[in-house]
């Protein structure tokens, strides 16, 4: 039978099985080593859904600013993705580094036996490239470096639902986030992909960046002023990525600040969307800011920018 095509780069769709209690975890730093005491409360809650969770053997190294070597970062990886035995791999923390090995992951076993991926800011390189080489879908969602002052509750418990049920993911759009005036409306529907805006900027043109051909491009970022916010999204629109999407939406835009008297972050959301004919809604609690939530990159997401609202069809599929 022929593969089922999926927009955006991918052969066709691969959905892993939800997770379950008993099931093996392993988390691994693609990126930057994390902090122990945030690792135990983020281990901590894991373990609460039942689940068994393993630390790759670098999570704890320090290179530089690196979690451990290149080479010991990527077998920490590679040995997480090929394991049989294991139903999801956790990001530790982003900070930076992803870039630097995502050209050499193994996605051989992926194929065969699809499992839970979760993680974002610098680990959207890890969701592109799995997404543009096997079709799988991967979690944007808090990593297990945790804080309850930024992640509380209801960010576990949408963690929790998207990795371990098969419900649609619903996300509204907030009135508090920065963007959440940015409005364009309309709907649209597409395969949802992207994740930081910066990753998205440095992997265009590279194996990890999707093709965002009638996809519902996503993006979100922190510590980034305006104008460079400007300068990425005119990036985009330069080399066509903005020309061919259906829609945009826009997470949490996160300590954006600029000089007195210049433009806002919102005003240069709307400047660089607002006349590319789609749909755009702004204010998700999607990202770096408070009360991160999580969404499937690669399901088929819907965008009603008038009812303020994003639906995803479920990112795994049922045991």
């Amino acid at each position: 039978m022929a593969q089922a095509a999926a927009p955006g780069g991918a052969k066709r769709v691969l959905r892993a099985p939800a997770l379950a209690p008993g099931d093996r975890v392993r988390v691994v730093a693609p990126g930057s080593t994390p902090d122990p005491t945030n690792m135990a409360r983020g281990i901590e809650i894991l373990r609460s859904w039942g689940l068994t969770v393993e630390l790759g053997r670098h999570v704890f190294t320090k290179y530089g600013y690196l979690a451990g070597t290149d080479a010991e970062r990527l077998a920490d990886l590679n040995a997480a993705l090929t394991d049989p035995g294991i139903r999801a791999v956790f990001a530790a923390r982003g900070g930076y580094g992803t870039q630097r090995i995502v050209d050499q992951i193994d996605v051989s076993a992926l194929r065969r036996d699809p499992r839970v991926v979760v993680g974002f800011s610098d680990i959207t390189s890890i969701h592109g490239k799995l997404w543009r080489d096997t079709g799988l879908v991967t979690f944007y969602g808090p990593m297990v470096n945790w804080s309850d002052a930024r992640t509380g509750p209801e960010s576990a418990e949408a963690l929790r639902k998207a990795v371990m049920t098969t419900e649609p993911v619903t996300i509204t759009r907030d009135p508090a986030e920065t963007a959440a005036s940015v409005l364009v409306p309309g709907r649209a529907s597409g395969p949802l992909l992207g994740g930081c805006l910066t990753l998205i900027s440095t992997s265009l043109g590279a194996a990890d960046s999707p093709k965002f051909n009638d996809a519902i491009l996503f993006f979100e970022d922190v510590d980034e002023a305006p104008y460079s916010i400007d300068m990425m999204l005119t990036e985009l629109r330069r080399v066509g990525v903005l020309s061919r999407v259906a829609g945009v939406v826009i997470g949490q835009i996160t300590n954006s600040v600029g000089e007195p008297g210049e433009w806002d972050a919102a005003a240069v959301l709307k400047d660089r969307l607002y006349d590319l004919g789609v749909p755009v809604l702004g204010g998700l609690r999607l990202g770096h800011g408070n009360g991160q939530l999580t969404v499937p990159l690669g399901s088929r997401a819907t965008i009603d920018a008038a009812a303020g609202t994003l639906t995803v069809e479920p990112g795994v599929r049922p045991r």
